[in-house]
């Protein structure tokens, strides 16, 4: 989940909403999100027949995709954003920017949850918060830089 929630992160961190529509920007992150699991999975696949010199299959590919399916389901998180702005009648604007920090809250809960369901010490817990901020930095960050 974590990947799809990232690949959505930085695609909308690049988003500008200045030319686009609310169906341009959904239809985007689902093509992108869609083509980052496709890509992860066939990869996947791929390196796995070269090591065992095995050709490529549809039943092989169809267990990898859905394998990796939580790459769309953590995708889910910030469109769910996107949608529920727009029906809310926000500007595209606001929807990318609720959608962005849906997905640093996300990142940053997962990890909490991670943390929590292992029984870390709160300095453990503190390392994981850590390490879902800062990749919700690195999406600020990312927009910051291209806008």
């Amino acid at each position: 989940m974590v990947y799809g929630i990232i690949v959505i992160g930085a695609l909308l961190a690049a988003e500008s909403a200045r030319h686009e529509t609310y169906p341009d920007t959904i239809a985007s992150t689902l093509v992108a999100a869609a083509l980052y699991w496709f890509a992860h999975s066939y990869a996947n696949v791929l390196g796995a027949r070269l090591e065992r010199h095995e050709r490529l299959s549809t039943g092989t590919l169809a267990r990898e995709l859905a394998h990796n399916w939580a790459i769309m389901r953590g995708a889910t998180l910030p469109l769910l954003a996107l949608v529920l702005t727009w029906i809310a009648g926000a500007t595209l604007a606001t929807a990318v920017t609720a959608a962005l920090w849906s997905t640093i809250a996300s990142l940053i809960a997962f990890e909490l949850f991670a943390g929590v369901r292992s029984r870390a010490s709160p300095r453990e817990l503190a390392l994981d918060v850590s390490v879902g901020a800062a990749m919700g930095v690195a999406i600020l960050i990312l927009k910051i830089i291209l806008h």
